[in-house]
């Protein structure tokens, strides 16, 4: 899967200038637009993959794009199973993988980053 945004200026719908974010994924700032959900700016920035089963370790990311499967769900701000189709990403997010083999919660998180700090 491919995502492709059309520029602002040539968008039928007229929203307005884009309002650039910054959201940081494992500790690595990534950038999307206003509006965007989690999921959104993630695959805009070309990662299709931020969740590992539990089992097996299998990697996830958007399946239904809706909010019914949970094959997308991360921890925002501390708050783990947060669907990330359905979340608006919002400037300053801090966003950490969820997942991984069984009896190791938060696989593949990383903790230091140098994005704001977020009360836990």
């Amino acid at each position: 899967m491919t995502s492709r945004r059309i520029p602002a200026a040539a968008d039928p719908v007229r929203p307005g200038p884009d309002r650039p974010l910054t959201i940081w994924v494992d500790g690595e700032p990534v950038t999307g637009t206003a509006g965007q959900t989690i999921a959104g700016v993630l695959l805009g920035a070309g990662r299709r993959q931020w969740r590992s089963t539990g089992q097996s370790g299998a990697p996830r990311g958007v399946f239904c794009g809706i909010g019914v499967c949970f094959d997308c769900v991360v921890e925002v701000n501390g708050l783990r199973d947060v669907r990330a189709c359905l979340r608006r990403a919002q400037d300053g997010d801090v966003v950490a993988r969820q997942g991984g083999p069984f009896g190791e919660p938060g696989a593949g998180r990383s903790d230091e980053h140098d994005g704001p700090e977020v009360a836990r």
